[in-house]
């Protein structure tokens, strides 16, 4: 027998216009590819990601498209099979090879396998796809059913007919922009006998000193036995060879004191090697290889001490993890541009802002294989959702049958990663559904009965999602949608994951009023910024000399998708700080701090509610969103280019592994219960600290105060002297009024700057936050004193320091190069702030901006 012989179809790729005549063949950009990669890379379409451009690039996505190529074939053993393998064709396509119709496809997600041993010829072989405009069809498929109550929140109602990213309709961050195109590999495979696929399934116990892997392998063609090979760093750890029966092999393995994987901070990610090889006679015919993690991974959900309902926590190997974190979109309009380098790179980011978890949402892609491999190597965690979201997704037969093949597929595609903890059913599906009342009566649990309703999509969520978890991860959480719990209204706090939008959209809070719009688990909230400077110049046709480089031009106003944001931006921006449209930079400072601020206020409030065991109040936060998909204001903390935003930076700090919390909380003493006249007001400042360390960690507090306006200090006294901050929760610590200067006057506590500090037994400090009067609009902040910022002697450094309290400086430099461990801090007096920093040189030119900066 023959091994398995894999030959990309990567060359010689050709396209066109395929409902344009005389349109001729042109090669492609790359491969994989898209149809605007490919437009774009023979200037036939302009960029849509600068300007207005995206307007003019629309017909695309009605139009028809053609690739073709030509390839080698081989000869094919005469007991062997010649297998064209598609990894994902976008979306709806006919495949011809040789001239006869090899394959037709409606569905993005799911992989197809074709055998042509017939029609391959060993010379030239022609292979052509049509592919037809998803758009139209999904129109087609809409009048097809108009007994479906259709409906969704961005896009347009042609995207829940069609098995494609939903965000490529557009969403309230992204363009819209109808790709289609042979997005993942064509492979032509020639073989005898193959590994179909391979199946690791772990299990670790509650005492974590063993791990059982049960190995299974799925065998085509009439090879006999699999050798199954187990490695660590190289280094074999177990081997055996077993006999294939009714097409499959199986092995189970026992390790002591196996090597654990962790999250990030909590220990290592050792990545184990599991390695089957299918043996025919002497001959080693196939092989597959996989990594795995071992660990124990839970979601823990179960009544509270003190509170309704019930906890939503994660815990991984008997470690319960306050999962900070954010959720992610795709990286760009065109998938197949994303390099495995950039995956990595955008995980790293993650992993360097102290976050845990990642939430893979509903409306885009199941990432490519390089996303969750660097989330296995740098320990976060993976939130995966089903690819639905924000609409009432129909339910005919045939495209039941189709989501049922593209959750098979993708779940086991995706099954071996250790990061991936949990999968849910869909995005904001049940909210749209409480949204317009549709039908939903938790306690029928016919499922047969559901498919009879106005939201037949429940039988999707809840039927057939599950019945695939449980078949191919039985260990593996499923959740039926992000938000839920328990069937009941998706926006109660007690129970299950939250979306809370009431900060930016809803009912509009203040985002000093977090703590009291926490849940047990908040997998969405958000507030917007505009990206860096730099970002916006390079959307702007003519850059820095572009007549709309203004805040409120119609060309920024365009790379804002989201309803209202003039309106919501103003109302935040308004609300808080003074500031004004000119010039950009400072326009985009201002929301920067905005943002900051807001995300770090929830962070701040709802680790508070970690309370420890029994009293898990809030057992994560998953901010609304990292990355961004193109140049765009939106309410990602880091931008297309990976820039951050100043959010980035206050989460970080808030996710430290030890952090010190302030809040300030208004006291009304009226002489009488319902006058007006002569009522006393005290405001009283509350410090907590927050150790998600697993350790005890002694400490004492340390507070002090300024008055904003003159810099005199007000306050400086240890508060908490050798108290215990228990491990992996927070703790409160102090309550006071807010330290004034006795006579100091009338509304002084307004202008007092407190900050608070931890202090380890060897004099060091572990936590520093500065809290100041808000809103910050109402302040007399002064012109700096003395601001001085310079590079540390060794470089590795920027010292920051001046003689007033400054809100929110910023150090800036033109130098990309150069990258910052932190930003956006609070100075106070007689106080040096180090920030971390990389590429700087002696003549590396650094600037500073910050709150009232003229």
């Amino acid at each position: 027998m023959s091994p398995r012989s894999v030959i990309p179809i990567d060359k010689n790729w050709e396209f066109r216009q395929a409902d344009k005549e005389h349109s001729k063949f042109l090669p492609v950009a790359q491969f994989p590819t898209n149809v605007h990669l490919d437009l774009l890379h023979h200037g036939l379409i302009p960029d849509p990601f600068i300007g207005k451009n995206e307007l003019d690039v629309q017909w695309i996505g009605e139009a028809q498209w053609t690739y073709k190529t030509t390839f080698k074939g081989a000869s094919v053993p005469e007991n062997g099979k010649a297998v064209l393998a598609f990894d994902g064709l976008d979306t709806f396509a006919t495949v011809k090879l040789n001239g006869s119709t090899i394959l037709e496809t409606d569905n993005m997600f799911i992989p197809e396998r074709v055998e042509v041993t017939i029609l391959l010829k060993e010379d030239d072989n022609e292979l052509v796809i049509d592919f037809d405009s998803a758009y139209l069809r999904g129109w087609k498929l809409v009048e097809q059913y108009p007994d479906h109550k259709w409906g969704c929140w961005n896009g347009d109602n042609s995207r829940l007919a069609v098995r494609k990213a939903q965000y490529h309709w557009g969403w309230d961050w992204g363009p819209t922009l109808l790709t289609c195109g042979p997005w993942r590999p064509i492979n032509l495979e020639i073989f005898e006998s193959r590994l179909a696929d391979l199946n690791i399934q772990s299990t670790v116990p509650e005492d974590l000193k063993s791990a059982d892997i049960k190995v299974n392998a799925e065998v085509e063609g009439k090879a006999d036995k699999v050798r199954f090979d187990i490695s660590l760093d190289g280094k074999q750890i177990a081997s055996e060879t077993v006999q294939v029966s009714s097409d499959k092999a199986t092995a189970s393995f026992t390790l002591e004191n196996p090597s654990l994987w962790y999250p990030i901070r909590y220990g290592k990610q050792p990545l184990y090697q599991v390695k089957a090889t299918l043996i025919a006679g002497d001959s080693e015919e196939d092989e597959i290889e996989k990594r795995i993690g071992l660990r124990r991974a839970e979601l823990i959900q179960r009544p509270l001490k003190d509170q309704p309902g019930k906890s939503f926590f994660f815990q991984v190997n008997n470690i319960p993890l306050y999962c900070g974190g954010s959720d992610w979109i795709p990286a760009d309009n065109f998938i197949p541009r994303i390099s495995k380098e950039r995956y990595y790179d955008w995980i790293k980011l993650v992993a360097d802002g102290n976050q845990f978890m990642i939430r893979v949402w509903g409306g885009g892609i199941y990432e490519e294989q390089a996303f969750y491999d660097a989330c296995d190597e740098l320990g976060i965690l993976v939130w995966q959702d089903f690819m639905f979201g924000c609409g009432n997704y129909p339910a005919w037969p045939e495209l039941l049958e189709s989501i049922k093949r593209e959750a098979y597929e993708n779940v086991k595609l995706l099954r071996h990663h250790p990061s991936i903890v949990i999968w849910a059913g869909n995005n904001e599906d049940y909210q749209y559904q409480e949204s317009v009342s549709l039908t939903y009566k938790y306690e029928d649990k016919n499922a047969d009965n559901w498919l009879k309703t106005d939201f037949p999509a429940r039988y999707i969520y809840e039927k057939i999602l599950p019945d695939v978890c449980s078949e191919l991860i039985p260990t593996t959480y499923y959740h039926p949608g992000s938000p839920w719990g328990d069937g009941v209204d998706t926006h109660d706090p007690t129970v299950g994951d939250i979306h809370q939008w009431n900060v930016w959209h809803g009912t509009q809070e203040k985002w000093q009023n977090f703590d009291k719009l926490g849940g047990r688990f908040v997998s969405e909230f958000g507030m917007q910024a505009f990206p860096s400077v730099k970002t916006i110049d390079a959307y702007l046709p003519l850059g820095k000399n572009d007549p709309d480089r203004y805040p409120q031009s119609s060309t920024v106003d365009f790379h804002n998708k989201a309803d209202g944001h003039e309106r919501r931006i103003a109302l935040y921006l308004v609300e808080n700080m003074r500031y004004g449209p000119d010039p950009l930079e400072q326009f985009v400072y201002a929301t920067q701090l905005m943002q900051g601020e807001c995300l770090a206020s929830a962070y701040r409030l709802w680790k508070r509610q970690w309370k420890g065991p029994g009293r898990e109040y809030c057992g994560g936060a998953l901010v609304w969103q990292i990355n961004d998909c193109w140049p765009v204001t939106s309410w990602s903390i880091a931008d297309y280019y990976l820039r951050p935003k100043m959010a980035y930076f206050t989460v970080k700090r808030e996710m430290a592994p030890v952090s010190i919390g302030i809040t300030r909380m208004e006291h009304r003493h009226p002489k009488d219960r319902y006058t007006r006249v002569h009522v006393d007001v005290s405001t009283k400042v509350e410090v907590w600290g927050s150790n998600l360390t697993l350790e005890d960690l002694e400490v004492d507090c340390l507070v002090k105060a300024w008055d904003v306006e003159t810099g005199e200090q007000t306050f400086n006294e240890i508060v908490a002297e050798r108290i215990t901050l228990p491990e992996n929760r927070s703790t409160e610590i102090d309550a006071r009024d807010v330290p004034v200067i006795a006579g100091g006057g009338k509304d002084q506590e307004k202008r007092t700057v407190v900050a608070a500090y931890l202090i380890d037994r060897d004099g060091k400090q572990i936590a520093r936050y500065v809290n100041w009067p808000e809103p910050l609009k109402y302040l007399h902040l002064q012109k700096p004193k003395e601001l001085k910022v310079v590079l540390s002697e060794d470089g590795t450094a920027v010292e920051i320091s001046a003689k007033v309290p400054i809100k929110g400086l910023v150090v800036e430099t033109e130098d990309d190069e150069v990258a910052f461990e932190d930003n956006l801090v609070d100075l106070v007096p007689n106080e040096v702030v180090r920030i971390g920093v990389k590429g700087a040189t002696k003549e590396t030119k650094l600037e500073a901006r910050y709150l009232g900066m003229l």
